[in-house]
């Protein structure tokens, strides 16, 4: 009997109720930038007149794109590779190319997870160890806001670093009148900083060449996050469709007790105003249109494969039209709600510190682990405000990790279905597939132990962050490049204008309304087939080129310049997911029988029938049985 499960080919599957497809989308989409990166891009952008260019990029290119996709995984019942095989096979390799997007976004996501982690066990702490200055790793410039008097001691200082400042990024430094020397450094030099190593969560190194020695407490936070995930989708689509009731719910649950306690403290309205106090001069500026542009790929999770692996699990004739409406709707809104959470806070730190918002307001890793832990620690009951606050930023990443690493191991599992659906193979592979992007991410959690000398310029008058740039983490270096080039908007945008070419213009815009009708019963808005052919492509293409103009080498802090063998792999890793969509079309051009022509024609066809699930289904489970039959003949004969 043990033997007879192991041979037999499983099921693909599909998600136990709507619900369960619903919130797995929602927490997929819903995400960690919501929080710290829609708000933040608001206020720099104009406020209130940033929506102009937002909604009008969500219209054109976001809404258009989630219902392709997410019609394209419904109609093919297939993962974000072969789908591409029943629809057109000369486009494979966008497939291939979101699929490395995704494992390049793995391996750097769950850090940020970690992160969190650590700061969460923090939080329960008798006192919050970034809400004073006398640890270890705090230097005589750090500021406690919860002893009196200290906000004018703030205003009056330069070169000052809070002590949620010190505790995430900053180094312990001095001058050379304090005694700190580096082997050899003369005592005339009055302008150089010696950088004692004493950071406590990056553990700031001099450069990316300094990697240093592991970070045990992130490795340990590192490998809890990896086991949690790993446990939400070991069973694949029936494991994952229960973890989403929880992990996709309570994050709102924590986003609605932190908006009405924000909104509740004083100095809430100043940050709420200046969050929508719309600047119509700013959009006039493409740099605005083109951070709307990456803020809707990123939040939307269009371009790797995402929406197609989710809406493969939907039966043929769920009502995707609908819901992908209602689920744009839903992240957009959550990205507005989460603004008024976030500013409200920074208006109170604002007022408490007796400064202008400008100077508190923080995006990405800054707010999160910075400007709001700060905030926190000024509050009555911090700790209670602060489990509230990692919690939710956990539990809004952790659905959005399991979900790519879902889409990833049902990608490669429908290339091999009966290699691959057999009892046990799924948590073997799923299980290789962690401690292949644990090990190869260790180099992110090192640190140095050598001090590190960086110049200061005495004539600066105001407190810069810039000033302690080079001394980053070794690993937050290596970190900074991956996310910057690997999982950048540039190589999204590739992916997407190739993707609407493949379906708007190679398949057919007209072919993917009448799929939608025919598995509906709802006919498509004659807007989304104008958008396949013309609009959206024409955006993105637009939005490609912009990204050409300004693009700007990657630096850290905007002081330390990497060194070239660092920017080369970066656009190394750039290049590995665009690169794959012509390369692969090339390769099966080359393999390809007749002319020339005929091969182009040929894969630019869709299967007979695209819709071949069940027959496929039918024959695995058929290979099975025939295995099976085999096993149990040849038992008999011996």
């Amino acid at each position: 009997m043990a033997n007879k499960k192991r041979q037999r080919v499983e099921e693909r599957g599909h998600w136990g109720s709507k619900a369960e497809f619903l919130l797995a989308v929602a927490g997929n989409v819903v995400g960690l930038g919501n929080v710290w990166r829609f708000p933040y891009l608001c206020y720099k952008n104009g406020g209130g007149a940033f929506l102009v260019p937002y909604l009008v990029l969500v219209v054109t290119c976001g809404v258009p794109l989630f219902l392709l996709e997410t019609t394209l995984g419904q109609y093919t019942q297939e993962g974000g590779i072969t789908c591409w095989r029943k629809m057109c096979p000369l486009a494979e390799g966008i497939g291939y190319g979101g699929q490395v997007i995704l494992l390049y976004s793995c391996m750097t996501y769950i850090l940020i997870l970690a992160w969190a982690l650590l700061y969460l066990v923090f939080s329960f702490s008798p006192q919050l160890p970034w809400a004073t200055c006398d640890h270890y790793w705090n230097t005589a410039k750090c500021i406690d806001f919860s002893a009196q008097n200290k906000t004018l001691e703030w205003t009056n200082q330069t070169n000052t670093a809070s002590a949620a400042t010190e505790f995430w990024e900053y180094v312990c430094g001095s001058t050379a009148a304090s005694g700190f020397f580096l082997m050899g450094q003369e005592e005339s030099q009055p302008n150089t900083f010696v950088v004692p190593r004493r950071r406590r969560v990056l553990a700031i190194s001099g450069g990316i060449e300094e990697m240093g020695s592991i970070r045990w407490d992130l490795v340990l936070c590192l490998i809890a996050m990896w086991v949690i995930c790993y446990f939400c989708i070991w069973k694949g689509v029936k494991s994952t469709g229960k973890v989403v009731y929880f992990t996709a719910t309570f994050p709102y649950v924590m986003l609605l007790i932190l908006l009405i306690r924000g909104l509740s403290l004083p100095g809430a309205l100043q940050g709420v105003l200046y969050y929508l106090l719309p600047d119509p001069s700013r959009l006039a500026d493409p740099q605005v249109w083109m951070e709307a542009g990456a803020q809707i790929l990123f939040s939307y999770s269009v371009g790797v494969g995402s929406l197609i692996v989710l809406g493969s699990y939907n039966t043929y004739n769920n009502n995707c039209y609908k819901d992908c409406l209602w689920l744009c709707l839903l992240n957009s809104g959550t990205s507005v709600v989460a603004g008024f959470a976030v500013f409200s806070v920074l208006g109170f730190m604002a007022r408490e510190q007796g400064v202008p918002i400008a100077e508190v307001a923080e995006s990405g890793p800054g707010l999160a682990f910075i400007a709001y832990p700060q905030a926190v620690a000024m509050m009555p009951l911090p700790q209670l405000w602060s489990i509230c606050f990692f919690l939710m930023l956990i539990l809004l990443g952790l659905d959005t990790q399991f979900v790519a690493m879902e889409v990833v191991m049902t990608s490669i599992i429908d290339m091999f279905p009966t290699v691959m659906r057999r009892y046990g193979r799924r948590e073997l592979f799923l299980l290789l597939f962690c401690l292949t992007c644990f090990l190869s991410q260790l180099v992110m959690v090192t640190e140095v132990g050598l001090w590190y000398c960086l110049k200061y310029n005495n004539a600066s008058e105001t407190r810069n962050e810039a000033a302690f740039a080079g001394c980053a983490q070794g690993g937050m270096y290596v970190f900074q490049v991956f996310d910057y080039y690997a999982c950048n908007g540039t190589c999204i945008l590739f992916l997407c204008v190739f993707e609407t070419v493949a379906l708007g213009w190679i398949f057919g815009a007209q072919r993917m309304c009448d799929i939608i009708k025919d598995m509906t019963g709802v006919h498509a808005s004659p807007f989304f087939k104008f958008s396949w052919l013309y609009l959206t492509p024409l955006v993105l293409l637009v939005s490609i080129i912009c990204s050409f103009v300004e693009y700007q080498p990657l630096t850290f802090n905007r002081s330390y310049e990497y060194p070239a063998w660092a920017y080369a792999c970066g656009r190394v890793m750039t290049s590995s997911s665009i690169l794959l969509v012509p390369g692969w079309a090339l390769y099966k051009l080359a393999i390809g029988t007749g002319s020339l022509r005929q091969r182009f024609h040929h894969l630019c066809q869709p299967a007979p029938d695209g819709s071949l699930t069940q027959k496929r289904e039918t024959e695995l489970r058929h290979s099975g049985e025939e295995v099976q039959h085999c096993l149990t003949s040849c038992g008999g004969s011996k």
